[in-house]
C-alpha cells in the first residue's frame, strides 16, 4: 500500500466532525485558505508558514502552534519565542518537529544550527513543502550543513499534508477527507533536488514563473553527474525517466 494509499484509508476512517470546540488547538490552527496558498507545491508565495510540534521529555503530550514571517523569518521567530520562555534552558529535553512551507535560507539555517548547539537535548526534524531559492549555493550549503548537525529534512508527502491538514486547519465539519490533494510529481521533484543538495551535486531541477498567467513551470536538467551518483529508484520514481533496456 503506497502512502497516498494509506491516507486516503485513514481520511475515511475518520470522524465528520470538524475540529473539536474543546480542542485547546483550535484557536491556533489556520483556515483551510491560508493552508493551501502557503503549502502549495506548484506555487511561489513570498511569504512562509511555519507549523509546529513540540514533546517535551517523556510526556505523551504534543503542543502545536503555527507562525508566518514578520520583520524576521518565521525560523527565527519561532526560536527566539522558545528561548525567551522562562522555563526553556541549555539542558532542556524535546523533541521538534517543524512543517514549513519554504526550506530554510542559510542565514536561518546558520541560527538554527547555533540554536541545536546550545541545547543538545533538542532534535530537529523538517518537512518542507518547498525548496527557497534552492540554487543558491549558500542556501544549498546551509541545508547541508543542518544534515550534517543530525537535523532531518524531507520533503513534504501526502501522509505530511494530511498530518497537517488534521492538527493544523480549522477545516468546516465533514472535511476531514476534504484536504487538498497536490499532484506527487511535483514532491518528488523537490525530493530529487533535495537529493542533489545533500550530495553536493549540481542543481537537476530548474523553476520559471510565468507573471502573465501566473504559471510555474518545473523542467529536469540531469547531467552525467546525477546519472552516476543519484540511486537509479530514485529518479525512476519521478516517472520521467525511463529504464534503459539492452537488446540482445
Amino acid at each position: 500500500m503506497t502512502p497516498e494509499e494509506e491516507v486516503q484509508r485513514q481520511s475515511t476512517m475518520t470522524s465528520e466532525k470538524g475540529p473539536s470546540t474543546g480542542d485547546p488547538t483550535l484557536r491556533r490552527r489556520i483556515e483551510p485558505w491560508e493552508f493551501d496558498i502557503f503549502y502549495d507545491p506548484r506555487e511561489l508565495r513570498k511569504e512562509a508558514c511555519l507549523l509546529y510540534e513540540i514533546k517535551w521529555g517523556m510526556s505523551p503530550k504534543i503542543w502545536r502552534s503555527s507562525g508566518k514571517n514578520t520583520t524576521n523569518h518565521v525560523e527565527v521567530n519561532f526560536i527566539e519565542k522558545l528561548t525567551s520562555e522562562r522555563r526553556f534552558h541549555s539542558s532542556i529535553s524535546c523533541s521538534i518537529t517543524w512543517f514549513l512551507s519554504w526550506s530554510p535560507c542559510w542565514e536561518c539555517s546558520q541560527a538554527i544550527r547555533e540554536f541545536l548547539s546550545q541545547h543538545p537535548g533538542v532534535t530537529l526534524v523538517i518537512y518542507v513543502a518547498r525548496l527557497f531559492w534552492h540554487t543558491d549555493q549558500q542556501n544549498r550549503q546551509g541545508l547541508r550543513d543542518l544534515v550534517n548537525s543530525g537535523v532531518t529534512i524531507q520533503i513534504m508527502r501526502a501522509s505530511e499534508y494530511y498530518h497537517c491538514w488534521r492538527n493544523f486547519v480549522n477545516y468546516p465539519p465533514g472535511e476531514e477527507a476534504h484536504w487538498p490533494r497536490y499532484p506527487p510529481l511535483w514532491m518528488m521533484l523537490y525530493a530529487l533536488e533535495l537529493h542533489c543538495i545533500i550530495l553536493s551535486l549540481p542543481p537537476c531541477l530548474k523553476i520559471s514563473r510565468r507573471q502573465q498567467n501566473h504559471l510555474t513551470f518545473f523542467r529536469l536538467h540531469l547531467q552525467n553527474c546525477h546519472y552516476q551518483t543519484i540511486p537509479p529508484h530514485i529518479l525512476l520514481a519521478t516517472g520521467l525517466i525511463q529504464p534503459s533496456v539492452t537488446w540482445r
